[in-house]
Order: structure tokens, then sequence, then C-alpha cells
């Protein structure tokens, strides 16, 4: 899981840093690093914090021949999630 993957997954849900360091229990500058573009160093268990609550989120991570991204699977039983996802399909005003 790259940093870059990390920013397009928090994209497709509407999360902030903050938020998802919330919900994957990690400190914000640890998620910082992660997300960072020069390639900081982070624990394995930060790692697996963060893909775990972005996965329970409907977060697919793929990676294949022709490079890696992410997918929004479904919706997800946080409500907070579904009202954030909401907010991002309507059309502008």
């Amino acid at each position: 899981m790259t940093g870059r993957q990390v920013r397009a997954a928090r994209a497709l849900l509407n999360w902030t840093q903050e938020r998802l360091a919330e919900k994957a229990l990690v400190a914000l500058t640890a998620l910082k690093r992660l997300e960072s573009e020069r390639g900081l160093g982070v624990h394995e268990g930060t790692i697996d914090q963060v893909r775990r609550a972005l996965e329970a989120a409907g977060i697919l991570f793929i990676e294949s021949g022709q490079g890696r991204g992410v997918m929004f699977l479904h919706e997800t039983s946080d409500p907070q999630t579904r009202q954030d996802a909401g907010r991002r399909r309507r059309a502008p005003s």
C-alpha cells in the first residue's frame, strides 16, 4: 500500500487525514508520514491499521502489472461514511 493509494482512498471516502487517523487508531503524524511522497518510514502496524480501516469502509487496494490503485466497492454500515459518500455524489448546485 502506497501513500498515493491512501490519499486516493481518502478522497473516495471524502475523509480528512484526521478522520482516517481516528478510524485507524493511529497518530496523525504517523498517517502523514505514510502519505508522504518522500518515503518516510512507518511501522508495519500503522500500515496494517490504516489498511484495515479503509477496507472496512469499502476500499479495495489493487495491484497489477499495470500499476496500483484503489476502488470503492460498496457502501459501509458506518453512517458517517454513508453521509460523506452521499455528499460526494450529489451534483453541484
